[in-house]
């Protein structure tokens, strides 16, 4: 079965990203059209990208935490970036992780999921571009929400019920965009 996963874009304390990838969870367990989970950058403590040789020429890790990454990323066909806007751009810890890899992110899907005070779409469209040169095909459906009316004073997520349109319409891309790249993926 296909499998897609739901990566959170934040480490920091008190993050809300969490909240947000358990919705996003949420809404594609009901599918059954792929094997959905969450996958915290918190649990990999990656340091800050310090590997000798770019991952673009060599998967010779040197960084031991950059070794389970590398497995977690490459036996996943699609990912969600759960994506919030930290000074009009991506944060440090989900561009820190995806620098990390490349051949790993080659080939496949992703949605984006954003959220920040203007809804996150600038770090969304920055997430893409990054995404690109990964060989990563980003889906046109991005559903982004409001740190000021889909959180209860910032911090606890409450989304407005229109979202869970945009998540479905967005799952629905990245299921089919993945499933036409497994070619690309399992060629010769």
């Amino acid at each position: 079965m296909t499998k897609i996963g739901i990566i959170t874009g934040s480490t920091r304390p008190g993050r809300n990203s969490p909240q947000v990838a358990e919705w996003v969870k949420g809404i594609a367990d009901k599918r059954g059209d792929a094997e959905y989970e969450i996958v915290d950058l918190a649990e990999f403590n990656l340091p800050m990208y310090a590997e000798p040789i770019s991952a673009a020429y060599s998967q010779d890790y040197q960084t031991p935490e950059a070794i389970p990454w590398s497995k977690k990323v490459a036996e996943l066909d699609g990912y969600v970036f759960i994506c919030p806007e930290y000074n009009r751009g991506v944060t440090s810890a989900l561009k820190n992780a995806i620098d990390y890899l490349y051949i790993e992110w080659n080939n496949k899907a992703a949605g984006i999921v954003s959220y920040g005070s203007a809804g996150g779409v600038r770090a969304a469209e920055s997430l893409r571009i990054i995404l690109a040169e990964l060989q990563v095909a980003s889906v046109r459906a991005h559903p982004a929400m409001s740190l000021f009316t889909d959180f209860v004073k910032m911090k606890e997520f409450k989304p407005a019920e229109v979202h869970e349109k945009s998540v479905t319409a967005m799952l629905d891309q990245v299921v089919a965009w993945t499933n036409a790249l497994e070619p690309m993926r399992n060629k010769g």
